[in-house]
C-alpha cells in the first residue's frame, strides 16, 4: 500500500509539473496538442504502473526510487539533474512557441508523432518485461544478471532508446519546430550518463563484458 501510494502521489506530482511547464508559458489552456499529449504520456505511463503493480512489484519500487537525490554518486546527481532541467525545457518551449506562434507543426505531423510516442512507451514496457533490474538509479543489485533478449537483443540500452525518442518526438506532438533544438543537449547527457553506466556494469555485473561484444550498438543500430 505504502508503494502504491508513493507510486501515485509522484505520478500526480508529474502530471501536474508537465501540466504547469506547459499550459503556463502557453498562456491558454486552447494548447490542444497539449492535452492529447498528456493525455498520451499519462495513460501509457498508468498502464505499465499498473502491470508493475501487479506482476513486478520490486521493480515498481525501484522505479520510483528515482531522480537526481536518489543517485548515490555526485556525478550522476548532476547528470540526472540536468537530464530533469532539459525534461521540463522540452515542454516549456513548445509552450512558448504555441503563445508566441515561432513555428508551426502541421495537426496531422503532431498527431503521427503521439502515436510514435505511444510506440515508445511499448520500447519501455517490453523492456521493463524483460529486465526485472531496470531501476531509475545507475547500481548492480544483488543477483543481477546480463539480459540478452527481448529488445536488448536489438541494442544494449532499449530503455534510453525509446526514451530518447519519446523525447525526440515530443516537441513535433507539441507543435513545435522550435523544441527540437533542445534534444542536440538531451542526446550529450543521456550519452554521459550511458557510458558511466556501462562502465559501471563492465566492472561488477559478470558477463556484460562478452555481451557488449555480442551486441556491438548501445542506443541505435549502425550509429552507436
Amino acid at each position: 500500500m505504502a508503494l502504491m501510494l508513493r507510486a501515485i502521489l509522484g505520478f500526480a506530482f508529474l502530471f501536474l509539473m508537465m501540466a504547469a511547464a506547459l499550459f503556463l508559458p502557453a498562456g491558454s489552456t486552447r494548447f490542444w496538442q497539449a492535452w492529447i499529449y498528456l493525455a498520451v504520456f499519462s495513460g501509457c505511463s498508468i498502464l505499465i504502473t499498473v502491470y508493475l503493480a501487479i506482476r513486478d512489484k520490486e521493480l515498481l519500487a525501484g522505479r520510483v526510487y528515482a531522480g537526481p537525490a536518489a543517485e548515490s554518486r555526485p556525478s550522476q546527481r548532476i547528470i540526472q539533474g540536468l537530464a530533469s532541467l532539459l525534461f521540463i525545457a522540452i515542454l516549456v518551449v513548445p509552450g512558448l512557441d504555441f503563445h508566441f506562434s515561432w513555428s508551426h507543426v502541421p495537426a496531422a505531423l503532431s498527431l503521427v508523432a503521439d502515436l510514435v510516442a505511444v510506440l515508445c512507451f511499448l520500447v519501455i514496457f517490453l523492456t521493463f518485461r524483460e529486465n526485472r533490474f531496470s531501476r531509475g538509479t545507475i547500481a548492480v543489485s544483488a543477483g543481477q544478471k546480463v539480459i540478452a533478449t527481448g529488445p536488448y537483443v536489438v541494442v544494449r540500452h532499449p530503455l534510453y532508446a525509446g526514451a530518447l525518442l519519446l523525447l525526440l518526438v515530443t516537441p513535433i506532438a507539441l507543435g513545435s519546430w522550435v523544441g527540437l533544438a533542445l534534444f542536440v543537449p538531451f542526446i550529450a547527457v543521456i550519452v554521459v550518463r550511458i557510458r558511466d553506466e556501462e562502465a559501471l556494469l563492465r566492472a561488477k555485473l559478470d558477463g556484460y563484458v562478452a555481451y557488449r561484444e555480442k551486441v556491438r550498438y548501445r542506443v541505435m543500430p549502425f550509429v552507436w
